[in-house]
């Protein structure tokens, strides 16, 4: 018996299953899927009360312009911890905090001034607006070691929550 032609079709079939599976998963991806049906119904308001969906360019209270500002902007993490200069590269202080309204229309940077190891410690509140610049290096102009040190001392207030 020729085997060749046997050979053949079993190739010729182990590609064809081969292929199906990937065809059965695009058609599976094409399809909307079951849930999507029933929100068709759903009416306008309350479409209007379910959150944004999560992805990159999604608006979720801000817009994409914002969005791309946004991504260029300060993280906390890598401002806290910061040394802070002033124009004459005197070292004055430390980022202990950044802290923002409830409302988020102001940003303060929680600075430590004067410590010796750690100890009483003198923390003043400086708008983030009034820095020069802030990274890679917290520059703070017109300020001095003495002109923080007699500044009212910044006092962490209780967590109210935003109405």
């Amino acid at each position: 018996m020729n085997w060749k032609p046997v050979k053949t079709f079993v190739i010729c079939a182990a590609c064809s299953v081969a292929l199906m599976g990937g065809a059965m998963a695009q058609q599976q991806k094409d399809k909307p899927a079951e849930k999507d049906k029933g929100s068709e119904s759903k009416t306008k308001e309350e479409k209007a009360l379910m959150p944004p969906a999560v992805a990159g360019k999604v608006i979720l209270g801000i817009e994409v312009i914002e969005a791309d500002l946004v991504a260029t902007g300060w993280r906390a993490s890598k401002l806290i911890g910061l040394t802070v200069h002033n124009e004459f590269d005197e070292k004055i202080g430390k980022i202990e905090d950044v802290i923002t309204t409830p409302k988020g229309d102001l940003s303060v940077a929680v600075i430590e001034v004067g410590t010796f190891l750690g100890l009483a410690k003198h923390r003043v509140a400086i708008p983030i607006r009034q820095f020069e610049r802030l990274a890679p290096k917290a520059i703070l102009p017109g300020a001095t070691k003495t002109a923080l040190k007699n500044m009212p001392k910044f006092e962490y207030g209780a967590y109210v929550p935003a109405p």
